[in-house]
């Protein structure tokens, strides 16, 4: 179509290069047809160019039904055989059975005349045979216009080896990149998978994703669920953070580049437990805690608080008891809340007052445990014993006060 646009745009160009002199020195000229009674007055030039353009109507016409009537050919159309499919027909076939891993030769033989996409190809195709070595050498020849796609492919590549520090120098020059103008059409794609690439090391390597961030990639790099994995991963790898690891954690905290406030619930929650590993930030903690507990009251969370609170050096007892009444008033019939007040009326010796407590809740397996444990006194190993039977329900809180 292009190529027809072209010849037409090159006629009408000739003719009027040809006939605008002639007509300048000796007139427009005048043009009478007469046929079948049917009369026809016009300049040459006139004519000319209505012929032109009745000409690529006729011919445009002439396309559109060759191809509606290849089209429906095509799906009348019994095949007997592979080959006689189309190209990207082939190709397509090849896609919809993800038969890549068996076809790579036959792939490679379709891209081999494409000096733009041959070694792109051929590279997916040995990253796939996870010949990284081979995936390399050939993305390293591709042309200069595949810088994008290149590079995507080496950061795979990387990643596969666990080479992740080059994986990320090379994915944050390519996030911070103008996308080349023969990719824009396809912008929304290539940012999500760069979404993709971030969201692999965040889940696989979270702690070399850390220190990878400046103060705005958080929220830039991944969405609210993938936060929600890199945080649990973190968590998880805790005990592998090394020194710099947890500074660089304690400064985003410090610094305030995560505003814990303007997060999802689910969010705040993981992020509380990460400060709860870190005693630099208690205040900060405790601050945060007792947020999340007032807008929205969770048993895990409020023992997690109470215990921190319980085992300081010199607990604040006037303080969190304060507090506790608080949450009474705002959050009615919690056996966890009779649970702290029982632990506050014991280390300030009052001790009626806490066994009145016992009395409360009797189908509560927090108060059973209060039960048993005061008739057990002061017998540790029994205590102790006590604890880990208790612990031995994964949906039960582990016991240090």
């Amino acid at each position: 179509m292009k190529k027809m646009l072209l010849a037409y745009a090159v006629l009408l160009l000739l003719s009027l290069v040809l006939l605008l002199p002639v007509s300048y020195a000796s007139g427009s000229g005048y043009l009478y047809i007469l046929w079948m009674g049917i009369q026809i007055q016009s300049t040459v030039v006139a004519f000319v160019l209505a012929t032109l353009l009745f000409c690529f109507i006729i011919h445009v016409i002439f396309i559109l039904l060759k191809k509606l009537l290849a089209r429906l050919q095509r799906e009348q159309t019994e095949l007997l055989a592979f080959d006689a499919l189309h190209p990207y027909e082939q190709l397509g076939v090849v896609w919809i059975l993800k038969a890549e891993p068996q076809q790579g030769d036959f792939i490679q033989q379709r891209f081999d005349q494409s000096g733009l996409l041959q070694h792109i190809v051929q590279a997916r195709l040995l990253f796939k045979q996870q010949q990284y070595q081979q995936a390399l050498e050939c993305l390293d020849a591709c042309p200069p216009a595949t810088f994008e796609l290149a590079e995507i492919q080496k950061i795979e590549i990387y990643l596969a080896q666990g080479e992740v520090q080059t994986a990320l120098s090379r994915l944050s020059f390519l996030s911070g990149q103008p996308l080349s103008p023969w990719l824009i059409t396809l912008q929304d794609s290539y940012q999500i998978r760069l979404q993709q690439l971030w969201y692999s090391i965040a889940v696989q390597y979270p702690w070399a994703y850390l220190q990878s961030m400046d103060s705005t990639i958080i929220t830039q790099q991944l969405n609210d669920d993938e936060q929600a994995v890199w945080l649990q991963q973190l968590l998880g790898q805790f005990s592998n953070a090394s020194a710099a690891d947890i500074q660089k954690l304690i400064e985003l905290y410090i610094n305030q580049s995560i505003d814990l406030y303007q997060l999802p619930y689910n969010l705040q929650l993981l992020h509380l437990k990460v400060l709860a590993y870190l005693p630099e930030m208690s205040s900060q903690y405790q601050d945060f805690a007792l947020h999340l507990l007032t807008q929205h009251f969770n048993q895990d969370l409020f023992y997690l608080w109470l215990q921190q609170q319980l085992l300081e050096d010199n607990p604040d007892f006037e303080k969190i008891e304060s507090h506790i009444e608080l949450f009474e008033k705002k959050y009615s019939d919690l056996p966890i809340l009779t649970f702290a007040r029982w632990h506050i009326y014991m280390a300030t010796d009052r001790v009626n007052d806490a066994e009145a407590l016992l009395s409360r809740y009797p189908d509560n397996i927090l108060m059973n445990y209060l039960r048993i444990k005061s008739k057990l006194k002061d017998d540790e190993s029994l205590i102790k014993q006590l604890n880990l039977i208790f612990e031995s329900d994964v949906n039960f809180i582990k016991f240090k006060i």
